[in-house]
């Protein structure tokens, strides 16, 4: 009875040690270059993709035949598309489509994988066993063949776009997670909440995933770009969201059949706009990875 009044000291001093460390990393990730300027691409792509239409007040779905493939002018910036449409007005909205796509895709595939991450520890032996080998299976079976798959039997939208996304890139998280977990099950501060009589839940969310969340949240940043890219991918190979609906892929893909007209205007920009997306995550991932690392920092874990 008397090691039990000793442990709740001993708790808050590991938490009071967990809030500190995540200051310290903060402070650390801001005085990285690299968060800098993947914070200031991403500024950019919002305001580029939600503000500019308030700015630029042209309707991206507007067709006119007698400009089709136009260079661009003072009317058109951009020039317009094999329809006639405004190639930069079709440009800011198709980046609200690709980023809501990604991030979304991304905090639905990160919160699949913690969880099975978590379930698979907490139960252990068979049932840890049995979903592991589920994810080495799924992780064994290229990528591109489920997403082919997927999309040939669902009806493709947003929605569905975020659900393949999500369901096939899961996978990365749940072993990280896992992997965490189980090196935090035998530290100290553990031991005592669960001496302190602390439940299993408790220490899932006050323990395990605090402690986790550094790599949660690096995982998170580059599993995004993976979202853009693969709808990127998925639109340019036709396979993406239906028409009218644009996103930076399907504008390559329709701009690609306009190279040898020299249709600069219809490949280029949305390529800048998906090498900056990705160099803004891959960026800030970077800077997370610095930041939350102890390796890196030169700090204990929490």
């Amino acid at each position: 009875m008397s090691a039990l009044p000793k442990t709740e000291p001993d708790l808050q001093t590991s938490l009071a040690h967990g809030e500190e460390g995540t200051s310290r990393a903060w402070r650390a990730f801001w005085r990285n270059p690299l968060a800098i300027a993947g914070v200031a691409i991403l500024l950019f792509l919002i305001l580029f993709s939600w503000v500019g239409p308030f700015i630029y007040r042209v309707n991206p779905y507007t067709t006119g035949l007698s400009i089709i493939v136009q260079a661009p002018t003072a009317a058109h910036i951009l020039g317009t598309d094999a329809l006639g449409r405004d190639n930069l007005a079709r440009l800011m909205l198709g980046g609200q489509i690709s980023l809501i796509v990604g991030f979304a895709a991304a905090v639905f595939g990160v919160l699949i994988g913690v969880v099975y991450g978590l379930v698979s520890v907490q139960f252990g032996g068979w049932t840890d066993t049995i979903l592991m080998r589920i994810v080495d299976i799924t992780l064994a079976i290229p990528s591109i063949y489920i997403l082919l798959l997927l999309d040939a039997v669902l009806k493709p939208n947003v929605y569905v776009m975020i659900f393949i996304i999500a369901i096939t890139s899961w996978q990365g998280i749940a072993r990280i997670v896992r992997s965490e977990v189980l090196s935090l099950k035998s530290r100290e501060f553990v031991e005592a909440a669960r001496a302190a009589g602390a439940s299993w839940l408790r220490i899932m969310f006050r323990h395990f995933l605090p402690n986790s969340m550094g790599s949660i949240i690096v995982y998170t940043t580059f599993a995004v770009g993976g979202g853009i890219l693969t709808l990127a991918g998925l639109s340019f190979l036709g396979l993406g969201l239906p028409p009218p609906a644009p996103n930076w892929g399907q504008a390559i893909s329709d701009g690609i059949q306009y190279e040898f007209q020299n249709a600069w205007w219809l490949i280029y920009p949305p390529g800048l706009l998906i090498v900056a997306a990705e160099l803004c995550v891959n960026f800030l991932g970077d800077a997370f990875n610095a930041a939350f690392d102890p390796r890196l920092q030169g700090r204990g874990g929490a």
